[in-house]
């Protein structure tokens, strides 16, 4: 007998084990009602659902307390609307970030979220991770440019929020509440977001990381830059800190000379490093929060506990890999960073007892928030902050 009547199924395999728990089963649904009924069907049968896109970022989190089925979004993976007029596109979950930017391209428009893996990045992965990019300091990140979801919450209903509603869940923001959930509250469906022309001219002014008051100079230019990372793949003195500040639009040559000059030198360049956003390795990874202000002292923090360290001045945040050996240095920092009004959290890592989130203030909402969406405990139960 097929476990789901109607969708494609298939036995799980070792590959598809999520945090060391093998499923028993992987549902490859096609549509937002295939969802519902595998949803509906593991609602009936008390079965446990992990969903999945590119699977770039699955082994974030802690490992599920069950998984009997993994939902895998690969299948979905249309842009069912672009209003180009509207600077507006409707996607399902399973497109993946490059396809869309290509047809998004076609009509000269963007998403201005810059996915942090090179590859296999989806749009459901990219909002149930919240993961942002350098420019969500000129454009918000993946919150900030959702105007529409789709979601599918663990009994099967189907809900939407935001553009062209037709059902919500009353008193809540399901872009919002989905945002960053890490498939604990139901499965992401279908996203509408708002676009923003490809830019005429992009620059970078890559130069040596400045000391001193320089990044905050920068970020406050009238210049506008895009983006202000820091790249440091390693070093306790951060001696090998890299600073590149994008600008993009009109003269935006002119606008790096200016920004250059605030850096105190550098190399102007039309082609981005090849770091610029990217993470390169996450066995070990930790996300950083910072005041701006703070940023070279959170830098300095990160480097003198032996992590590499990338990310945005701008915002105040950043992504620390490192090794294994490294998480013993995990308390430590974390009471460097809270001292600087910042936070840590270890958003990968082998199973080493390490405290992954810290104090967290807002768990006891959040707690609240998915006994109101998951009673049952049966989406991705125990990967989330708290054992959500």
């Amino acid at each position: 007998m097929e476990p789901f009547s109607g969708v494609t199924v298939r036995q799980a395999g070792a590959d598809d084990a999520v945090g060391g728990v093998q499923p028993r089963w992987v549902a490859l649904p096609e549509t937002v009602e295939e969802v519902s009924a595998v949803l509906r069907d593991c609602a009936e049968r008390d079965l446990a659902v992990v969903p999945a896109g590119g699977g770039t970022k699955l082994h974030w989190g802690l490992p599920p307390e069950r998984c009997d089925v993994l939902l895998d979004m690969c299948c979905m993976n249309a842009v069912l609307e672009h209003a180009a007029g509207d600077l507006v596109v409707r996607a399902q979950a399973g497109v993946t970030m490059d396809a869309l930017a290509g047809v998004l391209a076609e009509k000269g428009q963007e998403l201005a979220l810059d996915p942090p893996f090179a590859e296999h990045t989806t749009v459901g992965g990219t909002l149930a991770t919240a993961a942002a990019g350098p420019r969500s300091f000129r454009y918000g990140a993946a919150r900030d440019l959702l105007i529409g979801i789709t979601v599918v919450l663990p009994d099967g209903t189907i809900a939407r929020s935001g553009g062209k509603v037709v059902k919500n869940v009353a008193g809540y923001d399901l872009g919002k509440l989905f945002t960053g959930s890490q498939g604990t509250l139901g499965v992401i469906a279908e996203a509408t977001f708002r676009l923003h022309p490809l830019p005429a001219e992009s620059r970078w002014v890559v130069a040596p990381l400045p000391s001193g008051d320089a990044l905050a100079r920068v970020t406050a230019s009238q210049a506008e830059p895009s983006a202000v990372e820091i790249d440091c793949p390693g070093g306790a003195e951060g001696a090998d800190a890299t600073v590149a500040v994008l600008v993009e639009g009109s003269a935006a040559e002119a606008r790096a000379l200016e920004l250059r000059e605030v850096l105190g030198g550098g190399t102007i360049t039309a082609e981005r490093p090849e770091w610029w956003g990217l993470i390169m390795r996450d066995d070990v990874l930790l996300e950083l929060r910072f005041p701006p202000a703070r940023a070279l002292e959170a830098l300095a923090a990160a480097g003198e506990a032996g992590f590499a360290f990338r990310g945005s001045a701008a915002t105040g945040r950043a992504y620390l890999e490192g090794s294994e050996e490294e998480l013993a240095a995990v308390t430590g920092l974390r009471a460097r960073v809270e001292a600087l009004g910042g936070r840590l959290h270890v958003l990968a890592a082998p199973e080493t007892g390490v405290d992954r989130w810290g104090q967290v203030s807002g768990l006891p909402l959040m707690r609240r928030v998915k006994e109101r969406f998951d009673p049952g405990r049966r989406m991705s139960p125990g990967r989330f902050v708290g054992g959500i």
